[in-house]
């Protein structure tokens, strides 16, 4: 069976999403971060058939974490997979190792009304959570049935917010129309 992903990351959607919920968040950690745009990009998939980031999450030992941020994390951290070339490290700073400290504001204009209410509606339900609890919140049935170090899939993220298969996979062809269109101008 073929694994689908969202792999259409939106790199301006997700850096402006992280600098608007660093900036909202009393600890603005790696994994409270990671978590709260899992749990926005899950519901915004679920309600309107994509992600806000586009990014695909791993499902790693603390929770699903979003692969193109942590490597864009870690690049300006120092030890990322590849090297930052200051893009990044203009807009935050990583410092004690996994605290995101933005150095701009936010530009709004890259997220949409529905992207905006998703991310408030996490922040809201999960940004006062401690570690722990965020943690035990993000082991949801995506996260279990998916293998650890591997992507999770649109179908798990999608029953796990209760969606039928027949609009899963109306989601999935969507998604591939979108990447092969993106694909066709290059």
């Amino acid at each position: 069976m073929e694994t689908h992903t969202c792999e259409n990351f939106e790199v301006k959607k997700a850096l402006n999403a992280v600098l608007y919920i660093a900036s909202n968040l009393k600890r603005s950690d790696f994994h409270k971060i990671f978590k709260i745009l899992y749990f926005a990009d899950r519901n915004h998939l679920s309600d309107y058939g994509r992600s806000i980031t586009g990014d695909t999450y791993i499902a790693m030992d603390d929770g699903p974490v979003p692969s193109n941020l942590y490597d864009i994390f870690k690049s300006v951290r120092g030890d990322g997979f590849f090297k930052d070339n200051g893009e990044f490290s203009l807009l935050f700073k990583v410092v004690s190792w996994d605290l995101i400290k933005p150095l701009k504001e936010p530009n709004l204009d890259h997220l949409s009304k529905t992207d905006m209410h998703y991310i408030d509606q996490a922040l809201k339900e999960y940004g006062d959570m401690s570690w722990d609890e965020v943690r035990e919140k993000s082991h949801d049935y995506a996260w279990r049935n998916t293998a650890k170090n591997t992507p999770i899939s649109i179908d798990n993220l999608m029953i796990e917010t209760g969606n039928e298969e027949s609009y899963i996979e109306y989601v999935k062809e969507q998604i591939l129309l979108v990447k092969s269109f993106k694909y066709a101008f290059i």
